[in-house]
């Protein structure tokens, strides 16, 4: 009971300690006091940990019950490490228990949430054996597909699992219907996902703020910023609150299309309605302030930003290396990459790729490449971007053969060409005269394309 005791006082180390001991001194505990042990490392992520007490249970033939089973389940779905999940349920059934309908949702969640088709194919035959074994999917097992599938970009199969779950008689909630809404807008397919908030309201449900989000956000994806405005406007009429990711949705779509005046008319709404701007919503006005040149303004707002005790994060980072980049001041921007480590900041694939892209702009190709070493050292390979950046500076220096070179490393890394590597290829190597060597792979495509 000690165990127990510290968990319910919010104690866990000395939780684990007293369990610790229990096994020292050859004292049997229950699955009563380890569960709640159990749920609360999971909660606290030390998923380390609930193996350990999982394997020190099984050894010291403390019976695990349905319950300690689901726990370390969810615990290794919550990390990823779906194979040792799978491994519980084989455990679980040779103790002589069935998983249940908990069981499958917690291993389908595990396995959406890693996305990726081969995940997303694993989820739903996961499905199909839970029918097969009447364990009947009930509507967070739906939820969670159609989740999944929406998040994987594969609306159409989110669909269908929709309506495979009215053929069950499961009546859809918000939550099924903020998810496919969401799916459908950034699939741009508007249309529909305006029908389902008609189906939705025709249902009796309410649309929340996060109905509300995913329309003005697929509207401002589509340019449609009219269309936004309506909607965002739409929001006060149904007695809901617009929140922080309602606004920098907005802020940003119209800092792309050039309109800060009003981006900064709804920073301003964005105030008066109580709500804080963040990161975000400065990062979206820096951004914008530096697209149309107004340098003046953005370095203001990343004043009002230190003022505010808000900190640049990764993002602002990028878009200060881009602005100097594209202002051929790239050594001060390669200075910023150091600032960055200073304040514990990681550079991404792309600070690394806009700095080698800002170097080859100006035509110092050397420390372009020089960066890429310092991104390969940080444990970051080149990627497609990368191999476009160097492969275009070295053909614009006139420097071919070494652009050719790079052309077939990137190839043997198993890195696949896109659209704009073929541009490439076209514009500044056969147009120029010189065919590649790499077996007319890149040159037959490059043509018929």
């Amino acid at each position: 009971m000690l165990v127990l005791a510290y968990v319910k006082n919010s104690r866990t180390d000395s939780a684990i300690e007293a369990f610790k001991r229990a096994g020292d001194y050859g004292f049997r505990l229950s699955a009563l006091s380890c569960n709640p042990m159990l749920s609360s490392l999971v909660k606290d992520g030390k998923i380390g940990v609930v193996e350990f007490v999982y394997k020190e249970m099984i050894k010291r033939r403390i019976e695990p019950d349905v319950c300690t089973f689901n726990i370390v389940i969810n615990g290794l779905c919550k990390v990823g490490k779906l194979q040792k999940a799978e491994d519980v349920v084989e455990d679980m059934k040779a103790w002589g228990f069935s998983p249940s309908v908990i069981t499958y949702n917690t291993l389908i969640d595990g396995y959406c949430k890693m996305g990726r088709a081969a995940k997303m194919y694993k989820a739903d035959a996961l499905l199909k054996e839970m029918e097969s074994k009447k364990i009947y999917p009930n509507e967070i097992t739906f939820n969670i597909l159609i989740d999944g599938f929406c998040k994987d970009e594969n609306v159409s199969a989110a669909m269908e699992v929709f309506k495979e779950m009215q053929r069950q008689g499961l009546k859809p909630g918000v939550l099924t219907y903020n998810s496919l809404i969401n799916g459908l807008c950034s699939s741009g397919k508007l249309d529909e996902a305006l029908g389902l908030r008609d189906e939705m309201l025709g249902a009796g449900l309410k649309p929340g703020i996060v109905t509300y989000n995913a329309l003005i956000n697929g509207f401002s994806k589509k340019k449609m910023l009219k269309e936004a405005r309506e909607l965002f406007d739409d929001i006060a009429k149904e007695g809901l609150a617009p929140s922080v990711i309602t606004f920098n949705t907005l802020i940003d779509a119209n800092c792309k299309a050039g309109r800060m005046d009003e981006a900064i008319a709804l920073r301003s709404l964005m105030l008066d309605s109580g709500v804080c701007p963040n990161v975000a919503t400065y990062n979206c006005l820096i951004a914008g302030f530096y697209g149309e040149g107004n340098t003046e303004a953005a370095r203001n707002l990343l004043n009002e930003m230190k003022d505010k005790s808000l900190e640049s994060d990764l993002v602002t980072y990028n878009i200060l290396v881009d602005a100097l980049c594209k202002k051929k001041e790239s050594r001060k921007a390669a200075r910023l990459l150091d600032e960055m480590f200073d304040v514990g900041l990681g550079p991404s694939h792309i600070t690394y790729n806009t700095l080698m892209d800002g170097y080859c702009r100006e035509g110092n190709i050397r420390a372009a490449l020089n960066v890429r070493t310092q991104m390969e050292k940080e444990g970051k390979r080149a990627n497609v971007v990368t191999y476009n950046v160097l492969i275009k500076g070295l053909c614009q220096k006139g420097k071919l053969e070494e652009a050719n070179g790079l052309l077939n490393e990137m190839l043997e890394k198993g890195l696949i060409p896109n659209r704009t590597t073929y541009e490439i290829v076209r514009e500044e190597m056969l147009e120029k005269g010189f065919v590649p060597d790499i077996e007319g792979h890149i040159y037959n495509i490059s043509v018929s394309s």
